[in-house]
């Protein structure tokens, strides 16, 4: 697996938990494959909530797979959603000065 910064593995887990965010998503932004998500779920977060994560993807309720999406949903995050800098950490320091 690539070397990732912990804010890239933090996105990821996050990215992998919303339900409308599918893997290919992630793959575009983090060039990581479902199965490597997996793993890098299996690794990061506990057996518990691995299982739980799991058992949500596979469950339907999640449209993480762009093959099992109704054709309604065209976009990989929403429409009012602004374009994600990266800088969010720099740009709330700069506020507590």
């Amino acid at each position: 697996m690539k070397n990732l910064s912990i804010e890239q593995i933090d996105r990821i887990i996050e990215m992998a938990w919303e339900d409308r965010t599918p893997f290919e998503a992630i793959k575009y932004q983090f060039s990581l494959s479902e199965s490597e998500v997996i793993h890098l779920m299996r690794l990061q977060i506990k057996q518990s909530s691995f299982k739980l994560w799991r058992k949500r993807v596979n469950s339907g309720i999640s449209k993480k797979h762009l093959l099992k999406r109704s054709a309604e949903i065209s976009r990989f995050k929403c429409s009012r959603q602004r374009t994600i800098s990266l800088n969010k950490i720099s740009k709330r320091s700069k506020n507590l000065k």
